[in-house]
């Protein structure tokens, strides 16, 4: 048969082809044509690498375009001929930047698999299962940036996936609440999640996966994205284990009263009435004036979807029990502070005091910030911009994270980590004299991933590659037992409840080169401050 040809195809997909080309570097240069899967959707023939076997580009629902756009996912139409799936379909619509691919393409909801090298027959292998929610803020990133070239090795089947951003991916609006058989709007990219993950449950044991034994992981918006199907009734049985990393800052989300009134906004900014013109407008509109709203792109707590936030779903044990790793970086905040106060377009005045600075990185009101500046005293820091990591790295994530794993340990097994790399290689940002971007958010996605389009970064050194073994032994074992403990690795401990009697030997894993050892949750409580900015929210 003759491979089938690709609808929709333009300059865009072309060059995320090319770039997928380039990041898989040796390993689809050198592939070779792949024996055919039949999917429900059609048959389909990928490539053979030598890191294993790469299926790429398969349709899971169909083009969100027209009538659709702004609508839950629609199945795909099945296709005629073996696909050609060889190569990455496009990113969805997202800016320019650091961390995505420019893309103006609705069409984009796309999933890739990759298998280890297996020996036929190819559906008899039942292996685990992982699948990648890759991280953006919701509003940037795509299924291609993160390639697990390093864990098949380790005996997984691992899927990545891309799903709708920004306004196209999270816009609620009373008149799309209205036309809603569920009275609800603004969860379409958590809809598409659910979308490929039914897919998977359909068809990945034809690619020698097990569709009783998947994990879903992901990092910042992706882990967020965890937390959300731990707690939507529509994920239940579409996965078994979650890993969340550094996704715990937003414990609580919007209510859809909310978002209906930012989404107005938008609808106002845009000049649309109807949602006849919101569906009329050009996908470049659309992503210039989306950028004042980007505390739009989260979730939505819509009473259908998501009848829950984090903090309430995991205090009352309302939540798909499952195993979970849950953890933070230690200096999640400096990309933000760097993005903040050294690439921003136009430049803040340079002349800022160190609690005008608090109160423009956190967003809280003026008279907040000399109590938080109180606390981060800048004698015990070499400069006001190390000083400002720890602060935004401990109230949005780390104290976050803590809460997180507290809260889920009395009801499922639960392992937390923090990962503490002070040099680990930065490929995304440029280098400022005298500011070290530390154990940055996102940083250890490098220790778990060929994630070089994006962060064209030095290779790992020796001890930080040792590192990376062990985090990809945690990741895969919990992926095959629910426990990420094995001989491949240093013991972790799994997380428990906080109590009296507990809180002097509850321990989470530090992930630090050389070697992983355990760490005392007092003492990261302490080092994080969290009691402060726990009654500081009590505060407030």
């Amino acid at each position: 048969m003759t491979p089938t040809s690709r609808p929709h195809r333009n300059e865009v997909v072309t060059t995320l082809a090319i770039a997928g080309a380039v990041l898989l570097s040796a390993t689809l240069a050198s592939a070779k044509p792949n024996k055919v899967v039949v999917t429900d959707g059609g048959p389909l023939r990928g490539v053979i690498t030598p890191d294993g076997n790469a299926y790429l580009g398969i349709p899971y629902a169909a083009p969100p375009v027209g009538n659709l756009r702004w609508q839950p996912p629609q199945p795909p139409q099945r296709w005629h001929g073996v696909l050609d799936a060889s190569a990455f379909e496009s990113s969805c619509p997202q800016n320019p930047g650091p961390f995505g691919l420019a893309s103006t393409n609705e069409d984009c909801l796309y999933l890739n698999v990759y298998t280890p090298p297996l020996h036929p027959p190819i559906h008899q292998q039942n292996l685990p299962v992982m699948v990648w929610l890759h991280p953006g803020a919701f509003q940037v990133g795509d299924s291609a940036a993160q390639i697990p070239t390093d864990i098949l090795g380790r005996g997984v089947v691992v899927v990545t996936l891309n799903y709708r951003l920004g306004a196209l991916g999270w816009l609620a609006h009373p008149g799309l609440t209205a036309e809603s058989p569920d009275a609800t709007s603004g969860n379409y990219g958590l809809q598409d999640q659910q979308a490929a993950l039914r897919w998977v449950q359909r068809n990945i044991d034809r690619f020698g996966g097990n569709p009783d034994n998947v994990t879903i992981f992901g990092e910042s918006a992706g882990g967020v994205s965890v937390h959300a199907h731990m707690i939507s009734p529509q994920s239940a049985g579409l996965f078994h284990r979650g890993i969340i990393q550094s996704g715990a800052y937003a414990m609580t989300f919007p209510t859809l009263a909310t978002a209906e009134t930012q989404g107005t906004a938008f609808a106002t900014q845009v000049g649309c009435a109807d949602l006849a013109c919101l569906r009329a407008l050009p996908v470049s509109t659309i992503l210039q004036n989306q950028n004042p709203l980007p505390s739009a792109f989260l979730p939505r707590k819509d009473g259908e979807i998501l009848p829950l936030s984090p903090s309430e779903a995991f205090a009352t044990g309302a939540f798909h029990h499952v195993p979970v790793i849950e953890g933070s970086t230690h200096d999640e905040f400096s990309l933000f502070v760097a993005t903040t106060f050294f690439f921003r377009n136009p430049p803040l005045p340079p002349n800022l005091t160190y609690e005008q600075r608090i109160a423009i990185l956190l967003g809280v009101p003026p008279a907040v910030a000399p109590l938080i500046a109180a606390q981060y005293p800048l004698a015990n820091y070499s400069s006001q911009f190390e000083a400002l990591t720890a602060i935004g790295t401990d109230s949005a994530f780390a104290c976050n994270s803590l809460l997180a794993m507290s809260l889920l340990a009395p009801h499922v097994p639960t392992w937390g980590y923090e990962f503490d790399d002070p040099n680990a290689p930065m490929g995304a940002l440029p280098q400022v004299p005298g500011f070290s971007y530390g154990a940055y958010h996102g940083s250890e996605l490098q220790y778990l991933f060929d994630v070089r389009r994006t962060q064209p970064a030095p290779d790992l050194d020796p001890a930080q590659q040792q590192l990376a073994d062990a985090m990809q032994s945690y990741w895969t074992e919990f992926a095959a037992s629910g426990d990420p403990n094995s001989s491949d690795a240093p013991a972790w401990p799994q997380h428990v409840t906080l109590t009296a009697s507990t809180v002097a030997t509850s321990r989470i894993q530090l992930l630090a080169p050389p070697s992983p050892v355990p760490y005392f949750t007092a003492q990261f409580a302490a080092d994080h401050k969290c009691s402060f900015w726990a009654q500081l929210a009590g505060g407030n």
